[in-house]
């Protein structure tokens, strides 16, 4: 047994989420912190949230936001910023503090970057220096005002409501003079437009409704263009109240040069140099990372609530006397309060720990996209197609690279290893593998499933939960979740994203590596759920594997994009699995480095017990989920496969396959070892051995559950209540 002294603090997150030696995150984390429990919990308690209008008291933030140095966390130096290249993880970091309190504050602060992300990505140099250049607040001895931007993507229903690749904003030539830019009218509308009360440009996607001009773009619009520049009417939205939304209506001339990353004519049309959907998928291979991360935030922030309101809950009455083990614990007496908290945790950590490493991945792989980019410039291979086909020509090479990455320290060719990872081409194919598997499932994981699990700490209030005065902002939080759900596309986009990504040859080797990593963690690391994860993985992979090659009984494919009821509860399964793997990696972390702590280094055993045991409540978990949607998937499509639920022998296994008088006659009736379909007999085993692996995983739980019955917290919480 282990004793959780306390709850965990910076010196154990900066090891696990790797920024230990970044002390310009540090800094960034504690600014954000301020701002979260001063300004923005004062915000909350005083009911800010109970009008939809952008407020002068809502404006607070803003300003804070400014003071702080936060909204200058997207810029470069020489932009006026301060942390020189990608900062994803830093955008993180921020959102993870300010949805700890509030999650609209978090869209506050980044809803700017949002919309700065377009031209950050795909802009011209100039447009990058101009608008980024604007959005930092001015310096002293500066005559100028800091402009804010807002993101205008989603429009009116029916149309990118559902589908970005559908758009009602349209934009044609308004004057086109011999020698001069072309002017464009742009006529725009939104719907969930953040920022819109007081933003001074939008980066809008449009289409064109104009033979001069090809295609969609995206273009960048100024409340001094002329024309209508309406910020509309607020969103009625119920959630996320510390965020100003609007539906603006937009229709402006302006000049060409405002099309983001710019324009060739070509035989008298003005053709963009990037359509709406190559930028956005740029933007949304990142920014989707902190919307679900905020979602975690808000999971980890309820432990210590709940344990407050467990401890004093029942202390009144004659019977509960000081020092008694009802006055001391309240409801933490009873199993079930601690165990369904430790259920809470575990989902927060592992959504936090896949975040955080998509977070690292996306900072890692923005330069490798830069430089890849470069290379094939130079190289004069412009096509998409062309430039897909010699990464595929590198496949062997990745997954060379992907072995030596994985291997154990001093067992790899470091020669070699070292050789590949300065390869540029060889990092984009693996980095661009793993990225396009984990943005998509941090927002289809962290927001579903992080909503159930808020809905459940909630729960663990009773009816003091659906109270304003709730400790920790809960019944908020929770409704909050229901936005961060659909927020830069719900789940459906996320499950479809998923299905093109994870059946990838690249992935494919990755998940092997983790498989046989995991393995190694259950031998290396007892307790920690490596076995029962990589049992989960491999049956995830091999059923993956089965559903791509089989068909119904009408003979038609089973992994298909228009069969969703296949691929996208393939998707979810896959969501499970990347939590506790992470989560796995950042305990090995913590065990690894926490003893060159000197604030960590006494109780470190009982600090990383505890972790290996949430790690392994998560791991089972996920593993049983896997398993309910694999077995759903392999015999669901299977109709009269014997043996029959009662014992019985089916008439025939299939169609095209023996009757049970044909398996009488050649003596393998009822002998699945002799089955004409031994592939199902792969799977029982994979299955069985999930099952055998869960041994230990409820004792994990009842050693979690007891701790938090000990762990010491805070007399109140750090942020005022209502």
């Amino acid at each position: 047994m282990y004793t959780l002294r306390t709850l965990p603090g910076d010196d154990v997150r900066q090891i696990m989420w790797r920024f230990a030696e970044r002390f310009d995150l540090q800094m960034s984390v504690q600014s954000a912190r301020s701002i979260a429990r001063t300004t923005v919990a004062k915000l909350v308690a005083e009911g800010a949230r109970d009008t939809h209008e952008w407020t002068e008291q809502k404006g607070e933030l803003l300003t804070a936001f400014d003071q702080a140095g936060l909204t200058a966390l997207f810029m470069d130096p020489h932009q006026g910023g301060f942390i020189e290249g990608p900062k994803n993880l830093a955008l993180a970091l921020v959102a993870f503090e300010l949805a700890w309190v509030d999650a609209g504050a978090a869209t506050s602060s980044l809803a700017s970057c949002l919309a700065l992300a377009p031209i950050h990505e795909k802009g011209t140099p100039e447009q990058r220096d101009k608008y980024m250049s604007a959005c930092v607040p001015p310096q002293p001895g500066e005559d100028r005002e800091i402009w804010r931007g807002a993101f205008a993507l989603t429009e009116p229903l029916p149309y990118v409501g559902v589908d970005t690749g559908v758009l009602c904003g349209k934009a044609t030539v308004a004057e086109w003079n011999n020698g001069e830019e072309p002017m464009l009218q742009v006529d725009k509308r939104g719907r969930f437009i953040t920022n819109m009360d007081f933003a001074n440009f939008v980066t809008a996607a449009v289409e064109s409704n104009d033979e001069r001009i090809k295609g969609t773009f995206m273009v960048i619009l100024e409340e001094g263009d002329e024309g209508t520049f309406d910020r509309g009417a607020p969103t009625l939205k119920m959630v996320h109240q510390l965020s100003s939304t609007r539906d603006p209506v937009l229709n402006l001339k302006v000049p060409a040069s405002r099309i983001i990353g710019g324009y060739d004519v070509v035989d008298g049309v003005i053709v963009p140099k990037y359509n709406h959907s190559e930028i956005i998928g740029a933007v949304f291979h990142r920014t989707r990372i902190p919307v679900g991360l905020m979602t975690s935030a808000k999971l980890l922030s309820a432990v210590e609530p709940v344990i407050r309101y467990h401890r004093n809950r029942f202390r009144g009455g004659d019977a509960c006397k000081e020092g008694s083990p009802r006055y001391d614990k309240g409801l933490q007496i009873n199993e079930d309060a601690l165990q369904r908290l430790a259920d809470v945790w575990a989902a927060g950590e592992a959504g936090c720990s896949l975040a955080f490493a998509a977070a690292r991945l996306a900072d890692r792989f923005d330069p490798i996209e830069k430089a890849k980019e470069a290379h094939f410039e130079s190289e004069g291979v412009t096509s998409i197609r062309k430039q897909m086909a010699v990464l595929r020509k590198l496949h062997d090479q990745v997954r060379e690279f992907i072995k030596l990455e994985y291997a154990p320290a001093g067992t790899r060719d470091e020669a070699r290893y070292n050789e590949l990872l300065s390869d540029t081409l060889v990092q984009y194919a693996y980095m661009e593998a793993l990225a396009g598997v984990l943005n998509p499932g941090v927002k289809l994981w962290n927001t579903g499933e992080g909503a159930n699990k808020m809905r459940e700490a909630v729960a663990l209030v009773g009816g003091y939960g659906i109270t304003e005065d709730c400790p920790g902002f809960l019944m908020q939080k929770w409704t909050d979740c229901q936005l961060e759900a659909t927020y830069e596309g719900p789940e459906a986009v996320q499950r479809r994203h998923l299905t093109m990504t994870m059946t990838s040859d690249i992935f494919g080797c990755i998940m092997e590596n983790w498989i046989t990593q995991m393995r190694r963690a259950g031998q290396d690391v007892p307790g920690l759920g490596g076995y029962v994860l990589a049992a989960a993985m491999e049956l995830w992979q091999w059923t993956l594997g089965h559903l791509q090659e089989a068909k119904d009984q009408d003979g038609r494919k089973l992994y298909h994009n228009k069969r969703q009821g296949v691929t996208f509860p393939m998707a979810d399964a896959l969501g499970w699995i990347l939590g506790p793997y992470f989560l796995a990696c950042d305990v090995m972390e913590l065990m690894e480095k926490g003893p060159m702590s000197m604030t960590l280094a006494e109780g470190l055993d009982d600090l990383t017990g505890f972790y290996k045991d949430l790690c392994h409540v998560q791991a089972a978990r996920a593993a049983g989920e896997v398993a309910r949607i694999c077995s759903e998937l392999v015999y669901g499509f299977n109709w009269n496969r014997c043996p029959t639920p009662d014992g019985g022998i089916a008439e025939k296994c299939e169609p095209e396959l023996k009757s049970k008088d044909e398996c009488a006659q050649d003596g393998t009736l009822g002998d699945q070892s002799k089955c004409s379909r031994p592939e199902l007999v792969r799977f029982r085993e994979l299955k069985a051995t999930v099952d055998m692996c869960l041994a230990g995983s409820r004792l994990a739980k009842d050693r979690a559950g007891n701790a938090l019955a000990e762990v010491m917290i805070p007399e109140a919480l750090d942020y005022p209540q209502g």
